[in-house]
């Protein structure tokens, strides 16, 4: 294992990780090199070229003011989302930046952000090429990054592109459902407990389960956010938020029956807490990438299903459900994708139902054999799904998708739990398929707004 839980589970903003978060990262890292060089007082002009899939739908992800609050030095843990959108604005209207936080420089935003949709850098299809200018136009820097999913970000010159190694390493280093099946053997844990000893290497147990609880904690409150705020979401589509109307309608309808004479109660909450998140997500509010935002609402959705409907539900069952999810996360991230801009959203959604599935089978009592087994029906009923946003907007098919998502989760979550963990399809062998079947897919289908539901739905 060479990645933390705490990588795939971080705290950020939306509509998208690959292209609002990771942009904000990739941009401030620009700007602190700057500095760090000594090159900031000479500094007159910034540009950005976006390329491939940040080119093509960069507007409608929000990647523009990602880029812009990024050059400023903030970030998107602590950037307050609000306040972001006027920023962003009054930088747009003046024409001005304030590069790393401390020196002002004339931006326009029509000519230093430029999209090259039709353009993709060798890396990845999400790659920025950052350049600073001096008074004479000479050019002082510049610097490719790639955003390559969930956030992450990640220089040209990092041969292997997204994989992020932790020191120390790991003591029980696993890549494969294999490998973790043979550790969780040989040492006779389950997955979440071969997770957390792995997290213990790189600080003290009490302070993994904070981090893990705080994760836990802002997506409760993302619940509620998305269940409070009405309107219509942001962008030409014009999506009304549905989460306050479905929350009232299963409040009055638990009111009026509150013996669960409704047997698929539990589905409607689990459709409801899924769609909160990912209306939140869309209107660019504070979510948790996990593991991307696309595909935000999943976790927390079943997550929350587990905190409602199994008995015992504790929060030392939270740490052990997002432990658990992490190590699928990782074994997918470690051998395909993650980003939809790469393998489409069988890499979002399949992951985040893959990992999700896993959790909860891990606080249902499973072994490690039915854990990955649930992990790879989440994840093998998700194979060869497409990412094609509709006008470029993480909202249409993306909402509902987080919502059945979650239900596939749970179902696989149970289907796993009847039986002994025995099954034909290996979890590597799906993660094997994601990779290939990504490698295969037409581009169009990969979070470019060019085929699927997107060149087939009116936008306005």
């Amino acid at each position: 294992m060479t990645l933390s839980a705490l990588d795939l589970f971080t705290v950020g903003i939306g509509p998208s990780s690959s292209h609002t978060v990771g942009p904000m990262r990739a941009a401030k890292t620009f700007a602190c090199d700057l500095e760090r060089r000594g090159l900031l007082s000479a500094v007159e002009r910034v540009q950005v070229e976006l390329y491939g899939s940040l080119g093509a739908t960069g507007v409608g992800h929000g990647t523009d003011r990602g880029l812009l609050m990024g050059l400023e030095a903030a970030t998107p843990e602590t950037v307050d989302p609000e306040w972001m959108i006027a920023r962003a604005e009054q930088v747009r209207r003046e024409g001005t930046l304030r590069l790393a936080g401390q020196r002002d420089i004339r931006f326009n935003a029509v000519q230093d952000v430029v999209m090259r949709p039709h353009q993709v850098l060798p890396g990845h299809p999400n790659g920025m090429r950052f350049t600073a200018h001096d008074e004479s136009t000479h050019v002082l820097m510049t610097k490719v990054l790639y955003s390559v999913g969930g956030g992450f970000v990640v220089d040209e010159a990092d041969v292997n592109a997204d994989r992020l190694n932790v020191s120390p390493p790991p003591p029980l280093h696993f890549d494969t459902g294999a490998a973790m099946l043979e550790l969780c053997a040989r040492e006779g844990v389950g997955v979440a407990e071969l997770v957390a000893r792995n997290e213990d290497a790189q600080r003290p147990r009490h302070e993994t389960e904070v981090a893990l609880l705080h994760i836990w904690s802002v997506m409760q409150e993302c619940v509620r956010a998305g269940c409070s705020a009405s309107g219509f979401l942001p962008g030409l589509l014009r999506v009304a938020r549905r989460a306050p109307r479905l929350y009232q309608d299963l409040m009055e309808a638990h009111r009026s029956s509150p013996t669960g004479s409704d047997t698929l109660a539990a589905m409607d909450w689990l459709g409801l807490h899924a769609i909160a998140v990912n209306e939140e997500n869309a209107a660019g509010g504070r979510v948790v990438t996990a593991p991307t935002n696309g595909a935000a609402g999943i976790i927390p959705a079943v997550l929350h299903h587990y905190w409602q409907y199994v008995p015992g539900a504790n929060e030392a069952g939270i740490v052990r459900f997002l432990l658990a999810a992490a190590a699928v996360g990782i074994i997918i991230k470690e051998h395909a994708s993650i980003s939809g801009a790469e393998v489409g959203c069988q890499g979002e959604v399949g992951s985040a139902c893959a990992m999700a599935a896993a959790g909860l089978c891990e606080v249902l009592g499973g072994s490690p054999e039915q854990v990955e087994n649930a992990a790879e029906i989440g994840l093998e009923h998700n194979l060869g799904l497409t990412c094609d946003p509709v006008g470029g907007l993480v909202q249409i098919p993306c909402i509902e998708r987080n919502a059945v998502g979650a239900v596939k989760a749970v179902t696989a979550a149970r289907l796993a739990m009847r039986g002994d963990g025995t099954h034909r399809v290996s979890l590597d062998q799906c993660v094997d398929t994601l990779r290939t079947t990504g490698a295969d897919m037409s581009a169009k289908y990969k979070e470019t707004s060019t085929g699927g539901l997107a060149v087939n739905v009116t936008e306005c």
